[in-house]
């Protein structure tokens, strides 16, 4: 498994800045094997400079990472079970499909010929042409078939679905997933498509500003949120009657009578809680994965300055 350990990623500062940048900031996170693990995070959260501090692209300073109990930074061994596929295809320019198949077989002792052949015909992706003639999505696609056939534990796909039409991702998921499944291989992706984490993962987790918000299955971050449609008799609830109850509220607006409420904690036990303030309507409602996403960075602020600029 992979296990990630108080780690915390600065770069210097840029001319003009005044401190340095803290990308990653003590961040602890176990990802075990065989599952599908979505990395969300809003922009300039840390997504990517976690996975290039996993797969050894970036020394690890401060805090650990080991992956089946090895660091991977400057370990040929650990890196030959990882591969990494980056948002960014420039450096494949000049190769063919047959350039990048050797290229990788010579990296990777257990590449299959045979699945990147089956995998690039599946695409119908042109063997002879080269990729700086590929669009941004068919150079995505070349690169996920490489990785697959590479047949290594550990995948990490950055914005892996970028570039790609709806019927190409779903074809690509749907490669990825039965790869994954028929070697029990772990796989990491990260998307800004929440909808697309909470179709593919069964895990995942959320960065905001170098901070891990959350990280866990995905029906146990659902059931740690929801949305509480409440009317008392003579009055508007408050927030501050919500937390007197014991209550974390993240959001309270109100329509009339109602209020609604966006809360932390199960759905059951926080209508236990309310009840005691004896409603004329209490019911709770599920959150989606995008809707606690939205409400959990809403929270810490992010994009309020924009909106309060656009006012």
């Amino acid at each position: 498994m992979i296990e990630i350990k108080d780690v915390t990623m600065t770069f210097e500062k840029n001319k003009g800045e005044k401190e340095n940048f803290i990308a990653l900031d003590h961040v602890s996170l176990s990802i075990p094997d065989g599952c599908i693990y979505g990395f969300l995070g809003s922009n300039g959260a840390g997504k990517s400079t976690l996975m290039r501090l996993l797969s050894g692209v970036y020394p690890v300073k401060s805090g650990s990472i080991t992956i089946d109990g090895e660091s991977v930074f400057d370990n040929a061994h650990a890196k030959g079970n990882m591969f990494f596929v980056n948002d960014e295809t420039v450096q494949y320019s000049s190769f063919t499909l047959e350039d990048l198949k050797k290229y990788y077989s010579g990296y990777y002792p257990e590449f299959s010929a045979e699945v990147f052949d089956k995998l690039i015909g599946k695409l119908g992706l042109p063997p002879k042409k080269r990729m700086s003639q590929f669009s941004k999505g068919m150079k995505r696609q070349a690169v996920v078939a490489a990785a697959l056939s590479c047949r290594t534990k550990y995948i990490m796909l950055d914005e892996a679905f970028d570039g790609l039409d709806p019927a190409m991702r779903k074809i690509i998921k749907t490669m990825i997933v039965d790869e994954m499944m028929d070697r029990n291989a772990t796989l990491i992706v990260s998307s800004h498509n929440v909808a697309e984490i909470n179709e593919l993962c069964d895990r995942a987790m959320l960065l905001h500003e170098g901070h891990l918000l959350f990280a866990d299955e995905i029906d146990e971050i659902k059931s740690g949120f929801c949305k509480i449609q409440i009317a008392l008799k003579d009055s508007v609830i408050t927030k501050e009657q919500a937390a007197a109850q014991g209550i974390e509220v993240m959001q309270c607006s109100t329509l009339g009578s109602v209020a609604q409420l966006i809360v932390k904690g199960n759905s059951q036990d926080v209508i236990e809680k309310l009840s005691k303030l004896q409603p004329v309507l209490l019911e709770a409602v599920p959150l989606t994965l995008e809707e606690i996403f939205i409400y959990e960075l809403e929270a810490r602020g992010y994009g309020a300055d924009i909106l309060k600029e656009d006012k």
